[in-house]
């Protein structure tokens, strides 16, 4: 695509995540080279890989991605995000994608999908993917779902199948998985870093609520492409180890 934006890769995982996780040897190159790879299969402009780490650091720069360490412990989500930004002197109008660490399948199509739905609407700070899911996938407990209005705004993300099902009259027969996959503009990622927390993020874990309660809009469409399967948990690694042509 012509239009410029920026990828922020973040390798940063929380308490929940197995150790050395960004390391993950798929046929003999680590899971994040994987996730470098199929960014740079995107239009744009630039990578970045985020991290705390200087192991990951002097890794990423070995297979010749650029590096940005975040050093302060207490950062975490868009917030470390926008230390980035502000490290890189992006502008408040460059649009970022956030690509989750843990997706070395993911494809440049929905980079570029969500990059682009967020450059063509002008009035909007934030823009996601989603993939339609039977009920079963949704109820998988790192299953993000959201519902979204008329507009393709959304509405609410739980880890919780959304709509719940009570009437017996209308069936639900596909949920919205939300993909992680987000872009922002930068002028958000740095205003964002002084929003209020509130008690539906803070209960649902789930960052984006906190931009819904400050009165953020984020655009939804669903995913032109999979994702690819994430190394959610380290038993995940062998389904994509099998998915994975060992030659790549």
């Amino acid at each position: 695509m012509s239009d410029n934006f920026k990828i922020i890769i973040s390798t940063i995982f929380d308490k929940n995540d197995f150790p050395n996780k960004a390391m993950a040897d798929i046929h003999g190159k680590p899971m994040l080279q994987y996730v470098f790879e199929c960014a740079k299969t995107s239009g744009a402009s630039e990578i970045v890989i985020a991290t705390d780490s200087p192991r990951i650091g002097m890794a990423a720069e070995d297979f010749g991605a650029q590096v940005c360490m975040i050093v302060d412990d207490n950062l975490k989500g868009v917030s470390r995000l926008a230390e980035v930004v502000d490290k890189m002197s992006w502008g408040d109008d460059t649009i970022i994608v956030n690509i989750p660490a843990d997706a070395p399948l993911i494809t440049g199509a929905v980079i570029d999908q969500v990059a682009g739905n967020l450059i063509s609407q002008t009035e909007i700070e934030c823009a996601t993917l989603y993939e339609s899911v039977s009920h079963e996938i949704a109820e998988r407990e790192e299953i993000i779902s959201l519902v979204i209005d008329t507009d393709d705004h959304v509405m609410y993300f739980s880890y919780q199948p959304i709509p719940h099902q009570y009437s017996d009259k209308f069936k639900v027969t596909e949920f919205k998985k939300h993909l992680e996959l987000n872009a922002y503009r930068a002028g958000l990622l740095r205003i964002s870093r002084n929003l209020p927390e509130g008690d539906l993020d803070q209960a649902e874990n789930i960052e984006e609520l906190k931009l819904l309660k400050n009165g953020i809009t984020i655009h939804a469409a669903e995913a032109c492409a999979a994702m690819g399967h994430r190394v959610i948990k380290e038993e995940n690694i062998a389904k994509v180890k099998f998915l994975i042509e060992p030659e790549r």
